[in-house]
């Protein structure tokens, strides 16, 4: 199971302020910490960065792959961002995503075709809301693949993320059990080895704090892993669910 860490955001002070700066320091040393941590690749969410896309996008994408040779996830739904990205990877670069939504299809999915770039793949509906059961989720995972072979992107390409929901919510225990099923079934349905991703750190939003939540993380993965999970996007610090990745 690859790692990606999620650790790069821009809500974070330090990280904003070194962007407004330009002061690549943080930012590499951030990325040096999250690689001996055990990361394989960095998620930079910028957010929509509304000022300075272009320019800013490519300070944060040289600012990580001068600290690190890595694959990057580029995490924004600006798409002149995106496209400054796109340009400024050296390695091949994971869109951070699209789903049914119309404006992603339209402005985001075009450049996974262009730059030959991995796409991850939300299984939301189009109003972007999680599925009510496992047959939506299939049925909005058909959807989306047949929108990502139309744009032209490579089936090899794709990586599936089922979205791990809060356990917070009143339904977040039963969509997460239903989507370990729908991680099994996606190589059948689809009719190849799709690679999936989970974003871990959503397990515990606004569940548990400290231990609780290490123990919830490092007790989930596990059946991730089990129903073939291929990459784990997570806060590459908590080390306990770390170590059961690597295991």
């Amino acid at each position: 199971m690859r790692l990606a860490a999620d650790n790069l955001q821009i809500l974070r002070a330090d990280i904003q302020t070194a962007l407004e700066r330009r002061d690549p320091g943080p930012i590499r040393g951030l990325v040096e910490n999250c690689v001996r941590a055990g990361a394989d690749a960095i998620d930079i969410n910028s957010g929509p960065l509304r000022r300075d896309p272009e320019s800013s996008m490519k300070f944060l994408v040289d600012a990580v792959q001068s600290a690190a040779d890595c694959q990057i996830l580029l995490d924004t739904t600006n798409p002149a961002a995106m496209r400054a990205g796109l340009k400024a990877c050296q390695n091949r670069p994971i869109i951070n995503g699209v789903s049914l939504e119309s404006a992603k299809l339209d402005q985001i999915l075009p450049l996974a075709a262009e730059f030959d770039a991995d796409l991850i793949g939300y299984l939301l509906d189009a109003g972007s809301q999680v599925p009510a059961g496992e047959a939506d989720a299939i049925d909005i995972a058909i959807s989306l693949f047949n929108a990502v072979e139309a744009a032209g992107v490579a089936k090899s390409r794709l990586i599936i993320d089922p979205i791990v929901a809060p356990l917070m919510w009143d339904t977040g225990t039963q969509h997460n059990t239903a989507i370990l099923s729908v991680i099994r079934s996606l190589p059948e349905v689809l009719g190849f080895s799709v690679r999936t991703i989970a974003g871990i750190s959503n397990l515990t939003t606004g569940k548990a704090s400290g231990k609780k939540k290490l123990l919830i993380e490092a007790a989930y993965l596990p059946m991730l892993a089990a129903a073939g999970l291929d990459m784990a996007l997570l806060n590459i610090f908590h080390q306990q669910t770390v170590q059961v990745a690597k295991a």
